[in-house]
């Protein structure tokens, strides 16, 4: 068993607490790991949890120990010993607040919240407990007492199953996750440099840097900004629209599917100042300003920007746009580019910015026409290329890269390893979940979690659509409380910490290498493909089962 300190130096006055640690160190399973005097600062507040067990496949507990007599006399808590009877403040109050610090401080450590079961106990090793005693937010399953420290661990195991909070045991992998926080251990050659909130964070760094392309460019009126995943082109296309706001213009900020809308519409709510006069969908817009609804590709492709742009004609000046920002630009049907510049003051020489990945053409609609940058809709704006990747790990973009083209840069931190379940297309709906279940349990949080498809929807994503809940279906997504089912053509412009990308098969081969674009460069941190290595093969070419061969072969265990 790990003990941290191996040998901890107990003084004087930490008799009882050394004869606690004995007794759990004799009797607790050898995987598991013991630390003693475990210092948490929380705020401006200290706290120190006097014995700490870390059990795999159980749980934790913050035990605090009190040596001499301990009673409790109409609620207050006594201790007796060479110098006398004293108060003593609750040490049930001690161990709770100490646990409740400890996973605060843990959680921020590794940048995932702690779910793993845990339970505050109290430890009086010269104190004899009847079995029928209770009290309230102290059951008796919680206190060891004198006759219980002789063999405490199967009493600490029942206390963390029984009593602790949380929804899961405590996986191995997590548990070495926060024992490298507990050692303590500095300028060693092996420094664990792969949180994950770290590096989000240093990403997020990195996207606001892009800022400086936006300045560069600010004297042209019309720029098409090109880039692989990850290059932060929706963080500039929300940033574009904010300063264009501020300059006092009527902005309109657009996006193609419904995810990616209420995204923007978030980004966008909390501005205090200026804000885009529309910022969503493409259709939306079109709606509020009194084109009938329709239904049918040929309806969204082609009568309703006729019907659009019938109607700018109309439009009132003041009623107009004054600039236009486009993200996933190349989403767009090269007949909404003419309706839309209809509804502008200058449709021939005024503001527009389309952020854009020819790469990522994912719905093939339209032949091609909007990506063509000789004679497509945006052929004339001047081409800015964005070529880094900033918002994936290394070993995530380095496996999506053959995909990406050739001026794709990786510029993310290394990163934890992507992992690659192989296995049969019809099963990988059910092994999918079963990753989500396992990931869970190793401590990633279920709102870190997406998991995506490339053919058939998820049973929880199918049912949202089959009900028509397609607002609280996205709302949910956007309220980050839970883990999300989505497809890759729903889930463009998005992200997550962490991405389960389930090749349950593809509906057209043609767009398959697109979809595999899409859906492995949407996970920040840890990227899990699940699928068919044969069909990924066919489906993303040599380089990408190359790139899939460096990744570490995984199964989720079962519960």
């Amino acid at each position: 068993m790990r003990c941290i300190p191996e040998e901890p130096e107990f003084g004087d006055g930490q008799v009882a607490e050394k004869a606690v640690w004995e007794a759990l160190r004799n009797s607790l399973p050898d995987d598991c790991v013991l630390a003693h005097s475990v210092q948490v600062r929380d705020g401006i507040r200290e706290h120190e949890i006097d014995l700490l067990v870390l059990w795999p496949g159980v749980g934790m507990a913050a035990i605090e120990v009190k040596g001499g007599l301990v009673s409790i006399d109409n609620g207050q808590w006594h201790q007796s010993d060479r110098s006398g009877k004293h108060r003593i403040l609750s040490p049930i109050a001690q161990s709770q607040g100490s646990l409740h610090a400890f996973k605060s401080w843990i959680g921020r450590q590794l940048g995932t919240p702690v779910t793993s079961r845990f339970a505050y106990m109290v430890a009086l090793p010269y104190t004899p407990v009847r079995q029928d005693w209770d009290m309230a937010g102290c059951p008796r399953t919680l206190v060891l007492d004198q006759a219980d420290v002789a063999s405490p661990a199967e009493l600490v195991r029942e206390a963390i199953e029984r009593e602790g909070g949380g929804a899961n045991v405590l996986a191995s992998s997590f548990m070495d996750r926060i024992v490298k926080h507990l050692s303590g251990n500095l300028n060693r050659q092996a420094v664990d440099s792969l949180n994950p909130q770290e590096a989000e964070d240093a990403q997020d760094h990195l996207t606001e840097r892009q800022a400086v392309l936006l300045q560069a460019t600010r004297s042209l009126n019309r720029v098409r900004f090109t880039g692989g995943a990850g290059s932060g082109k929706t963080w500039l296309a929300v940033e574009k629209a904010r300063l264009l706001s501020k300059q006092g213009k009527r902005v309109g900020l657009f996006c193609y599917n419904k995810g990616l809308g209420q995204y923007l519409q978030d980004r966008v709510s909390g501005w205090r100042q200026a804000k885009p006069v529309f910022t969503g969908e493409f259709h939306e817009y079109v709606r509020g300003l009194g084109v009938p609804d329709g239904s049918g590709q040929e309806y969204f492709d082609v009568e309703m920007p006729r019907l659009l742009k019938e109607l700018a004609a109309t439009m009132e000046h003041h009623k107009r746009l004054d600039a236009v920002v486009v993200d996933e630009a190349q989403d767009f049907a090269p007949l909404w580019w003419d309706a839309l510049l209809a509804c502008t003051k200058n449709p021939d020489g005024g503001e527009v910015y389309a952020f854009m990945d020819d790469r990522q053409d994912v719905y093939r609609r339209w032949g091609g026409a909007t990506t063509d940058f000789t004679f497509g809709p945006t052929a004339s704006f001047v081409p800015i290329h964005i070529d880094d990747n900033l918002r994936n790990t290394r070993k995530i973009a380095e496996t999506f890269k053959p995909l990406a083209g050739e001026h794709f840069t990786p510029r993310g931190s290394t990163g934890l390893p992507v992992r690659f379940v192989d296995c049969a297309s019809d099963e990988a709906l059910d092994i999918g979940g079963d990753c989500v279940d396992a990931l869970i349990t190793e401590g990633w949080a279920n709102n870190q979690i997406a998991l995506l498809t490339t053919k058939e929807r998820h049973p929880i994503h199918l049912d949202f659509f089959e009900r028509g809940a397609t607002e609280d279906y996205w709302r949910e997504f956007h309220a980050g409380e839970a883990e999300f089912y989505g497809h890759v053509l729903g889930f463009k412009g998005l992200e997550r910490s962490v991405v389960v990308l389930c090749v349950n098969g593809f509906k057209d081969m043609e767009r398959a290498a697109e979809q595999l674009y899409v859906g492995l460069s949407r996970a920040r941190s840890l990227l899990v493909v699940v699928g068919d290595s044969a069909l990924l093969e066919e489906a993303g070419g040599r380089e990408l089962k190359m790139a899939l061969s460096r990744a570490q072969a995984w199964w989720p265990p079962q519960a």
